[in-house]
């Protein structure tokens, strides 16, 4: 048996496994007393609360401790006591070791421990854990600033210590620094084993402390301290904290902070680092003198704020620049009654200025627009759910459902952009990622779209030119050019030169003409390149072309062509004045003679004509200098400086030297034939005469000035600041008009409401602004200068908003009366969340440091009402950490760590719901944690949580059970969510994407995705009352949702909806209906008028209603109350519901008749780990039975040998064997939302299926045959709600019953086969079956819902099983067992069996077995119980049950049956593994293992007796062919393995096998299969290794990766010999090698090996690895097909040697239909084709037949005699079958589906 648990990211874990009993013994130890109540006081109770570990060790005395070398006791300055110094050069020599010797053990069992250290300056430190786990292993904790990077075994892990956070990465490890603090180091052991080694914590069994520190001892205890609050200060301030005791306390000088004088360190903290991230020091302290209670509403603000009022536009008219002091059109400006804040009001929509008009437009500098629609909409990608089909439901039409309608954002990489288009009626500038046309009359947005960055330069050509990243950057794609021709559509982009992917071209210009574009980059060298394309064919759907290009040293900060001839241009920068010019295919320049201005640093340039036809040009510099340059003479023909004007009162000035004193720098300027444009860093806009005699108009704007633009007609000056401020002057009015404002940094938080139509945002850049959601205008803007604004919320019916900040403080905003009106100030961090109820009685905010403040907010100054500490995360997870219900009543929190979410009641703030999200998936490899939490509309009551593993769980807000999940595509974990207020659509964004679902959708969550950030979205929300919705990131998007109201379905509740059980009618049941039983094709689900009450419905035949009495319990044994409620699997819940929906079977095969199959199935390798109860075993007889995908596996465990029985059309969720094993059931789930599900009833003895039965929507969870065989009871999921009975005589469905609440489980009572017994929501019902007529039918009359009692609690009742007359057990979710007395009606007895959820329950005479989702299988004794039930509620449950055995098994207990004495069984768990167990030996040996993730690679040994697998668990598996047993397994962690190779039989002798594997992060590692061990391990690539083959001598590794790169290694040496990119850009999907012969196909070498990548290209190539050799032989490319078979991906592009002809390649994947290609490399050309029924997803080739296995997406295998032409198709799988794979004998062909590997027996020749 391989050791169970995870180990370090490397630590390789072989070992000799024996797939049959006996094979493994483990020990167990005393059998423990399991009781009802608490358990009884233990040995360690003297260590509560906390202890002091060297004064309970006496470490003065030295007689239970060590020390080593120089240690000594001091006395510290800054603590003022006694501590201990231990120091040297050698930290081995030098130390302090507790206890004394390693045979003792300090035995300590607190959770935390706490190091009160200071490292000493300019020395290195270590500290050693010793800490023992529950399996009695020993491993090593090792904090020390040595270590560079962590590093772990299996005994050992290594942390390095950085004391000084925010270092570069190089620099991490290093001494300690001068002036380090003292340290509190708390460390939560049992975190550092579960999360590293997935290990247990028992105890700390010894500590080591090592030079040089200084210690002042060490604690230990279960609670978590805050050691920056006191005992005093907690119970001053009342915080519901746990403070530091006095002993373990810093001092702390009077009205000083703690965190200005110490660190406090949380290992692992609540944003869990992975292994390769370290320890590091130095929190962020709280600002001194911050108050640790709440303070009242008359406290102060600590910050200055201004207020800037966004009325609308006054009256133009004549006056000069100033603050102008207006009124809002809502209210008049008041200063606030009750705080002293600064606040004053400006008008900055428009302003005047004074002056002459006059203009023309400036040339290059304008854009042509014909027709106001031409813009396009939403950039979108429709991608659907992988588990659903990939037709979209008809409900989510139209698609593109969503289109952008406005844009609240201005610039990209700068604000310097900005230009008119041709007729001057809009302007075009960028929003980051998106190119925006504004119309400036009617206010009108349009986009461009296709950029995924930053857009940097638009520039004019009869359109926009959207251009690339600024010169800062050093490569990007590049840009494609737009023009409006009626429509918007995009040009091809430039033809870029040989090394376009060295060059950044950040700075472009049109010619007048327009055909002809210059730009500006830098190369790769930094060097400056100039470039000309010609654009004369681009209109003509021709591609542009470089005509010239140029490298020179000098620096280019505009460029721009020459009004008068199109051939020349010329840039400007610092230094430099250059005049280009293109002739005869070249590009050449010649500086201008600057004379004395040769220093200045020039900003920008612009051209006129002058009057005698010759070139004029102007330049601006940074020192306010505007030169007029003679471009004929090549010479400066004027200088003129811009100065600042002088005041009336001051002294004449000295006169100054001309190139000398403090001009204003000029950022930008414009001409025209008259004029002048001048923009300047002071903020001002300025208009001259082209002689510059005296300045016309004068505009002060903002902030600086980015650029200028003059519109054609010389009448408007366009404007931007660098403040985010786009406008234009207006010289005929003299009016300033303001066009669109934004943000200056990325946008945190956003709240809208629907009463006055306002949307709130708050940014990076210290503002809160009130923008109007109908002009997108802005209306308030208020500024925060010392703190930044973090969160925000409206008020639901005042005229108020909320905002938190960074430093803690929650303000409240009027906006009426411009005024704050209250702030609080009851946090200590950051706000992370603020949220108000939607009835506006309550507020809710949360705080970096985890606490939580509730406000009442109904009176206009809110107060604080309570405040809880350590209940939310205090990971930055963002504003989607809290979240209220849509009545009021529930608040969800992500909290208090980051792997659970509590519900909370929102009056009294009582935890009402706990959900562990870490357990979502029990089967996974690794912890899950939440991000976001969402309420969606009530009814029903539901929970939305995402996660960080891309999923968005959508669970049950009362129970805490999963209704279902979505997944999103990696690597975009959802960030954020919304839910409309119609329930229609869910909301989600993920890195720049946001996803909009189809909520309601009943074949699954169908999802469209739309980009158009350039940064991740932040927050996303649906205005209320609107159909519309918003996201926010980098810049702020408002998006029409397409969808037709009327398409828009009615309010109901989806049909997972449950009644509580309060609402049971009390009324007598009316009598079963006397009509006749309903065919097994009707009755599928309630029709409509049913109600789920008892009476329920009329119209609704043959099925009777569920009606229950609920009876009052007379007795029950009290059991504690666990509290909160905990997350109920899926696994139990909702039945199976792994892969095998993910693609519809296909139809119309060619399927081959009986004895002519050419491939007959002889081997299952997996079992589906995801179903419930889908295992079968009757002892006496041997008949034992399992699932794997579709496949009932019956196998004969004595010889192996497997019978296949086929025929679901899905995967099969559960198994049910008749009580004389004559008849097996099995079912299914449905295959598409018009179908029903599948129950098969197989003959046993002939195996073959006896009759079908259909009946239940969705899946069926459990299946039950009655004790007589005559019965059979079916149950439908949690989304089904349907109890069905069959007649096993005349398979006729006999009754068929909705239920009004989940059930999760279903049996018939032993003794009486007329009753019927189910367990679900916190009851036990019992049915009784009567006949009616000939049949039989669910009763009502004497049907009882007994619920659970209250000593036991709420809980969701998930197994059950019948044990000695009249005894009932019942397992619940929070892993407790109750035992129901049948008799009377009552639970009398319940017991803690179990930490989770209880699955499994088997009884057999006096043994009860329990299994649990946590891996643990239980054996009780519970003989005594029955005696227990005779003595009544006065008996005690002490000495009644006790647990004899305990097995750990590898994962969650899902299906088991054990022999009639329970001394040996089989078990299933969600791991895919089948384990025989044996109490008697204490054993568990595994019988069927399989991977529990998709299997991605199938490789033989040269010999072909072994294979070797792998899979995204880390995992690579080695088989034996002969038996299919496991020999080794290697295990890396926290790592995908995605690609094999076994080397050949040329590298050496058969004990010198290798394999090769490679992982997910870029690393190949190398095996040794004789030694069991890793022998190399290699990093040669970036990004994920896609595929790895060795050469033909076995010396030399060919690897390909995720980005396109081949890198060619020495496996002995593990250097990396060349690194090929022809591929770069696309994933690599296949490499090959073989020999060749010398010569053929005109190269050289002794290899021939092939590339395939992911962009529909081939390349073959011949080597000679020894010689360094390596030639293209060949290069395939084709076109791409079209992808609507498989949406939202590529598809692989496959490609092989044929073995029958060296000189054949065979291609999948390639080209525009669906075929096999062979091409010829002797003839260049493809030779044959082979068509598909649909796109391949696998392929292999025989080595010796003519035989071709391709694998489809579509669940099917095809099988293709490339001689004969003939083809065969096979079922099986139950999934894509991604993989296929022949072996070295060709006798047998591997397929695999997800899990699930086939082995098929090649017959013929």
């Amino acid at each position: 048996r391989l050791p169970e648990g995870a180990a370090a990211e490397d630590r390789l874990r072989p070992g000799k496994v024996s797939g049959r009993p006996g094979s493994h013994r483990s020990s167990l130890g005393p059998a423990p007393e399991a009781r009802s109540r608490a358990l009884s006081p233990d040995g360690g109770m003297w260590q509560h609360p906390f202890l002091n570990v060297f004064r309970h060790f006496k470490v003065d005395e030295w007689k239970r401790s060590t020390k080593e070398g120089d240690v000594a006791a001091v006395t510290d300055k800054t603590l003022k006591c006694s501590v201990y110094r231990v120091r040297g050069s050698i930290s081995a020599a030098n130390y302090i070791q507790l206890p004394k010797t390693s045979t003792q053990s300090l035995g300590l069992t607190g959770r935390y421990l706490y190091v009160l250290f200071r490292p000493l300056p300019t020395k290195h430190f270590v500290i050693h854990l010793d800490v023992a786990t529950e399996d009695s292993q020993v491993i090593r904790l090792s904090f020390s600033s040595l270590y560079k990077e962590v590093k772990s075994t299996a005994t050992w892990l290594q942390f390095p210590f950085v004391c000084e956070p925010g270092a570069p990465r190089k620099e991490l490890a290093g001494v300690a620094p001068p002036g380090t603090r003292w340290t509190c180091l708390q460390l939560d052991l049992p975190d550092l084993l579960l999360v590293y080694l997935n290990r247990r914590h028992s105890h700390l069994k010894s500590v080591r402390l090592c030079a040089s520190l200084l210690v002042r001892s060490l604690y230990t205890s279960d609670l978590c301290f805050d050691p920056a609050v006191t005992v005093a200060e907690a119970r001053r301030a009342k915080l519901s904290v746990t403070p530091i005791p006095r002993e373990m306390a810093f001092p702390v000088p009077k009205g000083e902070s703690w965190h200005d004088h110490y660190v406090h360190i949380r290992f692992p903290n609540d944003r869990w680092k992975r292994p390769s991230e370290t320890v590091q020091g130095g929190c962020p302290p709280p600002e001194a003198g911050e108050p640790v209670g709440q303070l009242g509403p008359g406290f102060r603000p600590s910050g200055p704020w201004s207020w800037w009022d966004r009325g609308p536009e006054a009256a133009p008219g004549e006056a000069k620049p100033a603050v102008w002091s207006l009124k809002s059109h809502r209210a008049s400006l008041a200063p606030s009654p009750l705080l002293d804040v600064s606040l004053s009001c400006r008008r900055s929509e428009s302003s005047s200025a004074g002056g002459p008009s006059g203009r023309s437009h400036k040339p290059g500098a304008q854009v042509e627009a014909t027709d106001e629609h031409a813009a396009g909409d939403a950039l979108h990608v429709s991608a659907c759910q992988p588990a659903v089909a990939p037709t979209a439901p008809e409900s989510f039409l139209p698609d593109p459902i969503l289109r952008l309608k406005g844009a609240i954002g201005f610039g990209g990489h700068s604000t310097t952009w900005a230009l008119w288009t041709r007729d001057g009626a809009a302007v075009v500038y960028p929003c980051h990622a998106v190119i925006v046309v504004l119309s400036i009359d009617t206010q009108e947005q349009r986009f461009f779209l296709g950029h995924t960055d930053k857009v940097g330069t638009p520039q004019p050509r009869g359109g926009v030119q959207a251009p690339a990243r600024p010169p800062s950057t050093r490569c990007l794609p590049r840009s494609p050019p737009w023009r409006w021709t009626g429509a918007a559509r995009c040009w091809p982009q430039p033809r870029p030169s040989p090394r376009a992917d060295h060059l950044l071209y950040g700075l472009r210009s049109f010619s007048d003409s327009r055909e002809l574009l210059c730009g500006v980059g830098k190369d790769c060298r930094g060097r400056t390149v100039a470039v000309v394309w010609g654009t004369e064919q681009v209109g003509r759907g021709g591609e542009a072309a470089v005509l010239a290009k140029a490298r020179t040293d000098v620096h280019v900060q505009a460029c721009e062509f020459a009004f008068s001839e199109e051939t020349r241009m010329a840039s400007c920068g610092r230094g430099s004045v250059r005049l280009w010019r293109l002739r005869g295919g070249g590009l050449r320049s010649c500086p201008v003679n600057l004379g004395e201005h040769q220093a200045l640093e020039f900003t920008d340039l612009a051209f006129r004509q002058d009057q005698d036809g010759s070139g004029l040009g102007y330049v601006c510099s940074r020192s306010g200098h505007i030169l007029e340059v003679d471009c004929q003479r090549m010479a400066v023909r004027r200088a003129r400086r811009l100065l600042p004007a002088q005041s009336p009162g001051d002294s004449l000035p000295q006169k100054q030297n001309f190139p000398s004193g403090p001009g204003i720098a000029i950022s930008s300027l414009s001409v025209s034939q008259t004029t002048c444009a001048v923009g300047s860093e002071d903020g001002f806009l300025r208009l001259w005469p082209l002689d510059f005699s005296a300045m016309l108009l004068e505009t002060e704007l903002e902030g600086p000035v980015s650029s200028v633009r003059l519109s054609p007609d010389g009448l408007r000056v366009l404007s931007t600041t660098s403040s985010g401020l786009l406008g234009f002057l207006d010289v005929a009015s003299r009016e300033y008009r303001v066009l669109a404002r934004s943000h200056t940094a990325p946008v945190l938080a956003l709240a809208a409401e629907c009463s006055r139509g306002q949307l709130a945002t708050v940014s990076q850049d210290c503002t809160v602004r009130i923008w109007d959601q109908a002009t997108l205008q802005q209306l308030y803007e208020f500024t925060s200068r010392e703190e930044a604004p973090c969160a925000v919320a409206f008020h639901p019916v005042q005229p108020t908003f909320f905002c938190g900040f960074s430093s803690g403080a929650v303000r409240s905003f009027n906006l009426e009366a411009p005024e704050v009106l209250v702030e609080h100030r009851c946090h200590q961090g950051a706000i992370t969340g603020l949220v108000a109820s939607p009835d506006g009685s309550l507020l809710f905010s949360s705080c970096s440091r985890g606490a939580l403040a509730q406000y009442h907010s109904g009176a206009p100054h809110c107060r604080v009402l309570r405040v809880a500490a350590n209940v939310v995360c205090q990971a930055c997870l963002g504003p989607g950490a809290l979240a209220v219900s849509g009545d009021s009543r529930l608040l969800a929190v992500v909290g208090p760590s980051k792997n659970t979410v509590t519900v909370m009641d929102t009056a009294s703030l009582d935890e009402l719901l706990r959900v562990d999200v870490s357990t979502l998936d029990p089967a996974g490899g690794r912890l899950d944690s939440a991000m976001a939490v969402c309420f969606g509309p009530a009814p029903p009551a539901h929970l939305l949580v995402s996660t960080f593993s891309n999923t968005v769980a959508v669970l049950d807000a009362t129970s805490g059970r999963v209704v279902r999940e979505l997944s999103c595509v990696p690597p975009a974990v959802c960030s954020c969510l919304a839910v409309s207020e119609d329930g229609r659509f869910l909301l989600t964004a993920g890195h720049r994407a946001i996803r909009l679902w189809d909520y309601l959708a009943e074949a699954g969550p169908t999802c469209q995705v739309f980009i158009g950030h350039s940064e991740p979205v932040r927050a996303v929300a649906f205005i209320p009352g609107q159909r519309q919705l918003l996201s926010v990131g980098d810049a702020v998007f408002l998006w029409d949702i397409l969808a037709p109201p009327e398409q828009c379905p009615p309010e109901r509740q989806p049909e997972d909806t449950v009644s509580e059980a309060s609402e049971l009618p009390q009324q007598p049941a009316p009598a079963p209906s006397q009509a006749s039983p309903p065919q097994p094709s009707i009755c599928t689900r309630p029709p409509e008028g049913y109600d789920g009450e008892g009476g329920g419905c009329r119209a609704w035949r043959g099925c009777v209603p569920l009606t229950c009495s609920v009876l009052a319990l007379s007795t029950c044994l009290a059991a504690p109350d666990r509290g909160g409620g905990v997350l109920l699997s899926p696994d139990y819940a909702g039945g199976a519901g792994g892969p095998a929906s993910r693609v519809p079977s296909p139809q119309g095969l060619s399927f081959p008749g009986a004895g002519d199959e050419r491939l007959r199935l002889k081997a299952v390798l997996g079992y589906n780990g995801n179903g419930r109860a889908n295992l079968v075993w009757r002892p006496d007889t041997g008949f034992f039975a399992y699932t794997c995908g579709r496949l009932v596996v019956v196998e004969d465990l004595h010889s192996g040998a497997q019978q296949h029985w086929l025929g679901h059309p899905r995967e099969i969720s559960t198994l049910a064997l008749s009580h004389d094993a004559q008849v097996l059931a099995s079912a299914s789930s449905r295959i598409s939302a018009d179908s029903h599900c599948q129950i098969r009833l197989w003959d046993v003895p002939g195996g073959s299926c006896r009759q079908l039965l259909f009946h239940h929507d969705t899946a069926v969870q459990a299946l039950a045959f009655s004790p007589d065989d005559r019965l059979l009871v079916t149950l439908g999921d949690c989304r089904d709600h349907t109890l069905a009975l069959w007649s096993l005589a005349t398979h006729e469905l006999l009754s068929s019953v909705p239920l009004p609440e989940p059930v999760h489980g279903v049996a018939f009572n032993p003794w009486d086969a007329s009753k019927l017994t189910c367990v679900g929501r916190g009851a036990v019902t019992s049915w009784l079956l009567q006949h009616i007529s000939d049949h039989q039918a669910l009763g009502s009359r004497q049907v009882h819902r007994e619920p659970t009692p209250e000593e036991v609690g709420a809980c969701e009742l998930t197994s059950l099983c019948f044990g000695a007359a009249p005894l009932l057990y019942c397992g619940s979710h929070t892993g407790r067992l109750c035992v129901w007395d049948m008799r009377a009606d009552r639970c009398f007895l319940a017991w803690e069996a179990d930490d989770g959820q209880i699955g499994v329950l088997l009884s057999g005479g006096e043994r009860l077995v329990s299994g649990s989702n946590t891996r643990r299988l239980r054996l009780w004794a519970v003989g005594a119980v029955p005696e227990l039930r005779r003595k009544g509620s006065s008996a005690r449950s002490g000495g009644s049950v006790f647990l004899e055995g305990e097995l750990t098994l590898d994962g969650a207990v899902v299906s088991a049956v054990f022999h009639d004495s329970m001394d040996m069984g089989v078990v299933g768990t969600a791991a895919g593994t089948l384990w025989y167990v044996s109490w008697a030996e204490g054993a568990s040996t595994r019988l069927v293992s399989g991977h529990r993730s998709q299997v991605n690679e199938v490789v033989f040994s040269p010999g072909g007796s072994r294979c070797a697998t792998c899979s995204n668990d880390g995992s690579l598996r080695v088989w034996s062919l002969a038996s299919m047993e496991l020999l080794i397994q290697f295990q890396v962690l926290s790592q995908s393995c995605l690609c094999l190779a076994w080397s050949p039989p040329s590298c050496g002798r058969p004990e010198q096998q290798q394999v090769a594997a490679g992982y997910g992060d870029g690393t190949l590692r190398v095996f040794s299969v004789s030694r069991m061990a890793m022998e190399l391990k290699m990093h040669p690539h970036p990004a994920a290794v896609t595929a790895v083959v060795f050469s033909a001598d076995g010396q030399t590794l060919l690897s390909g990766d995720k980005e396109g790169l081949v890198a060619v290694s020495r496996p002995r040496t593990g250097v990396t010999l060349r690194v090929l990119r022809d591929h770069r850009g696309a994933p690599i999907c296949t490499i090959q090698s073989t020999r060749k012969e010398y010569g053929d196909f005109g190269a050289e070498g002794a290899d021939l090996w092939l590339a395939a990548s992911g962009d529909q290209r081939v390349s073959v190539w011949a080597s000679d690895w020894p010689q360094n050799h390596c030639e293209l032989v060949d290069w395939l490319s084709f076109p791409a097909p079209a992808l609507t078979e498989v949406p939202g991906c590529l598809p692989p592009s496959l490609a092989a040697f044929c073995p029958w002809d060296g000189a054949l390649l065979a291609c999948v994947g390639l080209g525009l239909h669906h075929e096999v290609l062979f091409y010829s490399l002797r003839q260049k050309q493809v030779v044959e084709r082979i068509p598909l029924p649909f796109l391949a997803v696998s392929m292999s080739l025989s080595p010796r037949a003519c035989l071709v296995a391709v694998g489809f997406a579509e669940q099917m295998l095809r099988l293709v005699d490339c001689a004969s032409g003939a083809v065969q198709d096979f079922a099986g799988h139950a999934d894509s079958v991604q993989l296929c794979r022949f072996s070295p004998s060709a006798r047998l062909l591997f397929t695999a589906a997800h899990t699930q590997i086939l082995m098929w027996e090649v017959v013929g020749p």
